[in-house]
């Protein structure tokens, strides 16, 4: 509307002007113009000034002032104004014209009609009005891209069904065919929804740099009417057999407030989950938090999926499959405590069902005597707490309870804290009158991994101070998984708020920075607050401060039924997530784990030691299964960037779940193995965050020295390109002297002079 109503009043568009310099073009001398005007001017002046009759020094004043500036306008169109400007010489210049070839060019946004009938209007045929402009000035070479780019010679070819578009690499494609003719610059045809990998920033300066100019045009709407889409699924890449999973799963929507909608969660076609949703206010995203088991072993393929509601325009966008790898294996834990309690005893219990968890417990009877519970082997600690890194570290957790912090070695101590920093594993430290503070960890490197600040130990007659707190979760622990003790943040909410009180013997009541409180606890009266459950990350690992002495009361107090299983459940869900993410010496991932046939995807591999020190030379393959049992082998070579990480690359060919085994040796002996997954399969991301991207398509131009069109302003893009492209050019003059805004304007002043004079009674 502004670019018209411009062009109306200025007879071209606001990028003529901005393209060119104006200059006068006048034959005559600007002296005798000048000359011309003051004389004028005087006229005017000395005839106003000698009239009298009614008229006041005011009316005078302005009547002289409408007169001058009319003189002035003449002049200035006697001067001839004109833009100098350089335009292109037609049929001597290239021009590149990318369009979009991808899937989200068949959603029907705009009139009920896909994106791609811009297209089909504007290009289909060789007489189609703007190919046509186009052609007059330019020869025209055609490109179409989604997550690749090729020539086209045939608009014919187009079919509208790539999985991902990368402008990127569309921009450098085109840039490199078209090296060495003269180019006035690049068209974009397309919505603008890349979600590739790519970085635009570097295809945008070698533009910039050789002078290219990006025309882009926009298609389809900035927003949409009606949506449901599935924005974001948070799952952990993998969790042990049995976990209960709570997912966090954010629902975007426009068009339905307050409707009500059923999330539903599949595990390849059986439904474990569903949950009932209310859509907040227009345009506001949903938190859906959901809750399931992962009951079978292996690479799952878990399905989030939203029914589609009536009126929307992309249904696409209402499922998710997101790969959990489900670990069936059993996690050992070394549970060290220094004096006989009951703690060991229940925590024993609480785990003795769950076959995936290994608690295996160290507990002092006397000085360098020991009671060993559940180890592999009968050699296995029988020297008391390991002297070595590798006789630690292939624990994946780690608890202390009440042992003193004299018992260990200075070494002892510092393999403690690298067994969370380097070696990933977790750590907790249970309360109790040899721990924390009360055990003399203040300054050790113990205390430097802790999540929890310990003061100077609080003593009265050389003993800690026992007090009984209930225990109640934070906000951050209503919501997280490990402590839920019941089917429902909400049934969990009320279990904690009926548990019975536990004692505590170290007062600890502040975090470090960065750490976050999960449950607290408060003395008789609500008074006395202190920290019953902190954790932190640290390094490769994570470590949890519990300084309470006897959670066994939540199993054995006289108000707790014979089948609560409180107690169970919380110790179960903490130590799985204790150990969660805890690394082998051989780790293997993958870039992304869903990607596309015949899209290549990076394998990573983590190689160290038994005492977790990276391994350069070791010899590295991977053993890779398709979905149809055919066998390739990869081989992987050190980065050189990073120690102990290998890489190497698998192209998928065929559509199903790739299974990828990693080995590693070194001096011809094992170092260990791991598994890794991909699959292969088309991915609908075209229609997520599917709107037209105008902020993205506006850079591309202003940053190449382009300019934006939509559907709507496309027309004037062939004579844009003319006057503002690169290439072979001509100077050109555009008259100005004739503008309608002139002629208005001198008509404004006469009129606004007799008009004037009418109403003052002086005419």
């Amino acid at each position: 509307m502004f670019d018209a109503l411009f062009e109306l009043l200025f007879k071209y568009r606001p990028l003529v002007f901005d393209q060119g310099d104006f200059v006068f073009a006048s034959p005559w001398s600007y002296l005798l113009l000048v000359a011309v005007l003051g004389a004028g001017a005087a006229v005017t002046l000395a005839t106003y000034a000698q009239a009298r009759g009614k008229s006041t020094p005011l009316d005078r004043g302005v009547l002289s002032a409408l007169r001058v500036a009319a003189l002035t306008v003449v002049v200035f169109c006697l001067f001839r104004p004109v833009l100098v400007l350089s335009s292109i010489v037609p049929q001597q210049n290239f021009l590149g014209v990318l369009i979009d070839d991808s899937r989200s060019m068949e959603i029907a946004d705009r009139d009920d009609e896909p994106r791609r009938a811009f297209v089909d209007a504007s290009f289909g045929t060789e007489e189609s009005a703007l190919r046509a402009a186009l052609a007059d000035r330019f020869a025209l070479r055609f490109f179409r891209f989604s997550s690749a780019t090729e020539r086209l010679t045939d608009l014919g070819e187009l079919g509208y069904a790539g999985l991902r578009t990368d402008l990127g690499q569309a921009l450098d494609r085109a840039r490199d065919e078209l090296t060495g003719v003269p180019l006035s610059g690049l068209v974009v045809i397309s919505d603008g929804a890349d979600n590739s990998e790519s970085v635009l920033t570097e295809s945008l300066r070698g533009l910039g740099a050789d002078g290219v100019p990006v025309y882009t045009v926009g298609l389809g709407r900035e927003a949409f009417d009606r949506d449901i889409q599935l924005s974001r699924v948070e799952t952990p890449p993998s969790v042990l057999q049995g976990t209960s999973m709570v997912v966090d799963v954010v629902i975007g929507q426009v068009g339905y407030a307050g409707d009500a909608i059923t999330l539903q969660i599949e595990d390849e076609g059986r439904i474990v989950s569903t949950e009932a949703v209310t859509l907040p206010a227009n345009g506001e995203a949903a938190t859906a938090r959901v809750r399931f088991t992962a009951t079978e072993p292996g690479p799952r393929i878990f399905r989030f999926s939203v029914p589609p509601k009536v009126g929307e325009m992309v249904t696409q966008n209402n499922v998710r499959d997101v790969l959990v790898v489900v670990e069936d294996r059993r996690e050992k834990i070394l549970y060290f405590e220094g004096e006989p309690r009951f703690e060991v005893k229940f925590i024993r219990r609480a785990v003795a069902d769950d076959e995936n968890l290994q608690v295996v417990v160290l507990q002092r009877t006397a000085d360098n005597k020991y009671l060993r519970l559940d180890v592999d082997d009968a050699d296995d600690l029988l020297g008391g707490f390991p002297k070595t890194r590798e006789e630690l570290f292939q624990y994946r957790g780690l608890i202390l309870g009440s042992v003193e912090a004299n018992y260990f070695t200075p070494d002892q101590l510092r393999m403690i804290a690298d067994f969370v920093n380097q070696r990933g594993g977790g750590f907790l430290m249970l309360g109790g009158r040899s721990a924390f503070a009360e055990g003399g960890y203040a300054g050790t490197p113990i205390a430097d991994i802790l999540p929890v600040v310990m003061d100077e130990p609080t003593l009265v007659d050389g003993e800690p101070v026992f007090i009984e707190l209930m225990v109640s979760p934070t906000r951050a622990g209503e919501t997280h998984a490990a402590m839920q003790v019941a089917d429902t943040e909400e049934e969990s909410g009320e279990r904690w708020k009926n548990l019975p009180a536990v004692s505590s013997l170290n007062p600890i009541s502040e975090i470090k920075p960065g750490a976050t409180t999960l449950l607290t606890g408060t003395g008789a009266g609500g008074s006395d607050e202190r920290i019953v459950l902190a954790f932190q990350r640290y390094g490769a690992g994570k470590t949890l401060a519990m300084p309470i002495q006897d959670s066994w009361m939540w199993q054995m107090h006289a108000d707790i039924e014979p089948d609560d299983l409180t107690h169970e459940l919380f110790w179960r869900r903490l130590l799985r997530w204790l150990v969660d993410g805890v690394p082998d010496q051989v780790v293997a991932s993958v870039r992304r784990d869903r990607v596309e046939p015949d899209e290549p995807v990076e394998l990573l591999t983590e190689v160290v030691d038994g005492a977790y020190l990276e391994m350069n030379n070791s010899r590295v393959n991977a053993e890779v299964t398709s979905p149809s049992g055919g066998f390739v082998e990869v081989e992987l070579d050190w980065t050189t960037e990073r120690d102990g990480e290998y890489e190497g690359l698998l192209t998928p060919s065929e559509e199903g779940l790739y299974e990828i085994r990693v080995e590693a040796t070194s001096d011809d002996e094992l170092v260990g193995s791991d598994m890794a997954y991909v699959f292969a399969a088309a991915s609908d991301d075209e229609f997520f965050d599917s709107a037209m991207r105008a902020p993205l398509l506006r850079r591309i131009a202003d940053e190449t020295g382009g300019q934006f069109y939509t559907v709507d302003t496309v027309a004037s893009l062939p004579e844009d390109i003319a006057y503002a492209g690169a290439g072979v050019t001509v100077v050109e003059e555009l008259e100005l002297w004739d503008m309608p805004a002139l002629l208005f304007l001198l008509l404004a002043l006469v009129g606004g002079e007799w008009g004037y004079r009418r109403l003052r009674g002086l005419a």
